[in-house]
This record gives C-alpha cells, sequence and structure tokens, in this order.
C-alpha cells in the first residue's frame, strides 16, 4: 500500500523567502546619520534651490503685507521645484525598490535589510519604517526616544524595530 494519504495535509517548498545574509556588518551610527542628513541635503537642492532661484527671477516678492504671495510661485519656480520633487520621489523609490537604499545610503554604501539579512520590500520599508513612525512622531517625545536607541546594542531605531529592519554596509 503505497498509496499516499488523501487526508494529508499538501506539502509543497517554499521559495519565495530569499536566504539569510547574516555575514554583514552593521553600519556605523555616524555613517547613518550623514545619510540621512545628504538625503535632506539632495532633496532640498532638487526641490527648494529651483523655487528660490525662480522666485528670485521671477521679480515677484514672495511676502506681501506679511502674507505669503502665492503667485510667486506660479511661475517657472514652482514648476522646477515640482518637477525636482517628482525627481526626487522617483530616484528614491528605484533605488529603495532595488537595493533597500536611499540617495544618501547609496552615496554611503549602506543598505536597509531585514533583521535576518533578507532583503526589506519597498511597501515594508514605506509603511512601516516611514509612514507608522511618521504616525507615531506626533507623539511628544517619541523623535528623542526613536533616534536614541540607535545607541544600543542591536543599533536599531524604534523604526527600525517596528519593521523588523537593520541597516548594514552594502
Amino acid at each position: 500500500m503505497n498509496t499516499p494519504n488523501p487526508y494529508a495535509p499538501p506539502q509543497a517548498a517554499v521559495q519565495d523567502i530569499g536566504q539569510p545574509d547574516m555575514t554583514s556588518e552593521a553600519a556605523g551610527r555616524g555613517t547613518r546619520l550623514v545619510a540621512a542628513i545628504l538625503d535632506g541635503i539632495i532633496a532640498g537642492a532638487l526641490i527648494y534651490v529651483p523655487l528660490v532661484v525662480g522666485v528670485a527671477l521671477s521679480g515677484r516678492p514672495l511676502m506681501v503685507n506679511a502674507h505669503f504671495n502665492a503667485h510667486a510661485i506660479a511661475g517657472p519656480g514652482g514648476w522646477l521645484s515640482l518637477l525636482g520633487a517628482v525627481a526626487w520621489v522617483w530616484l528614491t523609490i528605484l533605488f529603495v525598490a532595488r537595493n533597500g537604499q536611499t540617495i544618501g545610503k547609496k552615496l554611503l554604501a549602506i543598505k536597509v535589510v531585514r533583521s535576518d539579512g533578507s532583503k526589506a520590500s519597498l511597501g515594508r520599508i514605506f509603511w512601516l519604517r516611514n509612514v507608522v513612525n511618521t504616525v507615531l512622531g506626533f507623539i511628544p517625545l517619541y523623535g528623542i526616544v526613536d533616534l536614541l536607541l540607535i545607541f544600543g546594542e542591536a543599533r536599531q531605531c524604534v523604526h527600525d524595530k517596528i519593521a523588523d529592519t537593520i541597516v548594514i554596509k552594502a
């Protein structure tokens, strides 16, 4: 009687989970800080520099009688700023989806992975590391606690723990 049991649970090999890479070294705290600063500088350069240049070249004042002048940014500066924002978002999504890196992380050769060393998905990084962390940021003192946890032995901030991710050298 070699017939399989019709009441046994189905058997299948699961192949959608990558092999963990536990040989990677955690990224340094200073490197992570510099990557975050670089991301801010790059975003500012792509978004705000065109806006400031466009407003300056338009000849219209940004403030009129202590009120914001919306007509000042409606010209080329506003459109260039919008184009810069789209470029920044596109590049960031591209790099994060490919290898778990923002532009700053790519420049400093570090990346975000799951805590077991496997690749972190774009959804995990976007929703758990960014959106949930932003919502929690409305809690008083959360931002300070989030940042201070990087000094723990695991070098994980709160957003890393929520998303089950670590930052390693690429």
